[in-house]
């Protein structure tokens, strides 16, 4: 039996670094080799076959809308937030949208190739008993478009899912990679208004609830005009199919 059936895409980000792209079209809408960023992660949410989704839009959300009236599948609740909310914020709107279990949440600002494949590995390793969430972390050294430093670490383990840990070092090993499912309960006692994720991650994690699964293959951050053209080229170079 599928855990999963719906799913919610973070498209409302402002998009700074992408200027002057992103002053005439949503980052979210910006093209790679030829296809939006949005269509590319809800063309792998058809393909995975969620029941419904929801995009949230800000900055120049009338074109998101627009852009998703020629959509059929998966059905889209368009979430247009006059302020911005952040992640947290975001998601806790779309909650009445995203039925009673667990659900899928993507970042618009990512290129995995065969998408679809991450988020059946999500599902698979999902545990509703354990965890709270479920991100799909990669090794930094191969987090392209990537230059921070990293976001958490993973527990010892044989395989499969572990609890996500941050180290006293100024640099985390991995790097999160905007998939996961989160859980109705990470959102109990949530606040209104605009909130990171990222504080829900941090009492999961000090809960032991937040878990990480590792991702080996292609993913690519496009925060900037040059990772678009970055991404595009190793596209072609690695001929992947997204």
């Amino acid at each position: 039996m599928r855990a999963i059936h719906t799913a919610m895409v973070l498209a409302a980000g402002r998009g700074e670094r992408m200027r002057p792209l992103t002053d005439r079209v949503p980052k979210p809408l910006v093209r790679i080799a030829g296809r939006s960023m949005l269509d590319r992660m809800l063309d792998a949410l058809e393909r995975f076959g969620v029941s419904s989704a929801v995009v949230n839009a800000s900055h120049l959300g009338w074109q998101v809308e627009r852009m998703l009236e020629r959509r059929t599948r998966p059905p889209v609740h368009v979430s247009l937030e006059d302020e911005r909310l952040e992640t947290g914020g975001g998601v806790r709107r779309a909650l009445p949208h995203l039925g009673h279990g667990a659900f899928l949440v993507a970042n618009a600002d990512i290129v995995l190739p065969r998408a679809e494949y991450a988020f059946r590995s999500l599902e698979q390793h999902w545990d509703g008993r354990a965890m709270d969430a479920l991100l799909l972390v990669t090794p930094r050294d191969r987090a392209t478009g990537y230059s921070g430093n990293g976001d958490f670490d993973l527990l010892p383990h044989l395989a499969g899912a572990a609890p996500l840990v941050r180290t006293d070092s100024d640099r985390q090993p991995y790097v999160f990679t905007g998939l996961q499912i989160l859980s109705q309960t990470l959102f109990k006692d949530a606040p209104d208004g605009p909130f990171s994720l990222g504080a829900l991650y941090r009492r999961a994690r000090l809960e032991q609830r937040l878990f990480g699964i590792v991702h080996h293959g292609g993913w690519f951050h496009v925060g900037t005009v040059q990772a678009v053209q970055d991404t595009e080229r190793l596209l072609a170079t690695r001929e992947a199919t997204v």
